[in-house]
């Protein structure tokens, strides 16, 4: 269980650093989106933070910066990350799902579903088609 879920706190981080780079590239409704995005993965990272801390396991420390797979220099780029950030963490989710029991898979389908649902949303800003996936988080 400490394995996965320490992947998705790892996951978080790389999340929250990736938007701080998307958003200063967006306005108006996309920037909101942004905002709203970071601060449902600062959210689920601080939820795991404590998780792991109450199953004495020393959470993974946030590395001082995340690659980024290329560079956002326009909107377009802006909402491709955006869409790829949240379908490499619900990867990640959905990787934690078998390790998980109880609370902790739910919380794991949770953040799953939280992350599928948002790429689908940037999809969509984006103008991409299809707007869904049929098993999200799935790495082919």
């Amino acid at each position: 269980m400490s394995t996965g879920l320490a992947a998705a706190l790892t996951a978080e981080y790389a999340a929250i650093h990736a938007y701080g780079v998307i958003g200063v590239r967006l306005a108006d409704a996309a920037a909101a989106d942004a905002r709203a995005a970071e601060a449902a993965h600062r959210t689920r990272r601080d939820a795991l933070t404590v998780l792991l801390n109450e199953t004495s396991v020393t959470p993974p420390p946030a590395e001082p910066s995340y690659a980024l797979p290329y560079p956002v220099t326009d909107v377009a780029s802006a909402l491709r990350l955006a869409v790829e950030i949240e379908e490499r963490t619900a990867a990640v989710w959905r990787a934690a799902l078998p390790v998980t029991t109880g609370d902790q898979r739910g919380q794991a389908l949770a953040a799953l579903t939280d992350c599928a649902v948002r790429a689908t949303r940037w999809r969509r800003t984006a103008g991409g088609v299809p707007l869904t996936v049929a098993f999200p988080g799935k790495v082919s």
